[in-house]
């Protein structure tokens, strides 16, 4: 293979990861979209039980970002008390969202949280 070749070959090769690696960086982590506000009703209109270790819990909180403080959340193994709650609760799997005594298994889109509750933004 002539010198001309292998170094476009190397060149493309090169770009190829770099575009790998920016896209891995761009998908891989969640977008923040979520507003103070939104969050804020949202928590004030809804909990979600969720338990440590728990990745798809992990999923949901990563949506929401810094604005996850304003969620009400319930761990549900980190005391007897909160085991009971859930067992009382019939939460059978985590993230469960319990919004207008209506429960929603799984990691649940911010618009569709906004939609449950009836956030309506500016």
């Amino acid at each position: 293979m002539n010198k001309k070749v292998a170094s476009t070959l190397a060149t493309i090769f090169i770009i190829l990861i770099i575009g790998a690696v920016l896209l891995y960086v761009t998908i891989g982590k969640p977008s923040t979209t979520v507003s103070a506000e939104a969050a804020q009703y949202i928590g004030n209109h809804s909990i979600v039980y969720v338990q440590a270790g728990c990745v798809h819990c992990k999923d949901q909180e990563d949506l929401f970002g810094d604005n996850w403080k304003y969620i009400t959340a319930l761990d549900c193994i980190a005391s007897q008390p909160n085991t009971q709650i859930c067992i009382n609760n019939n939460i059978s799997g985590t993230p469960t969202w319990v919004i207008n005594g209506k429960q929603y298994i799984g990691v649940q889109s911010i618009q569709t949280l906004e939609n449950l509750t009836g956030y309506i933004g500016q």
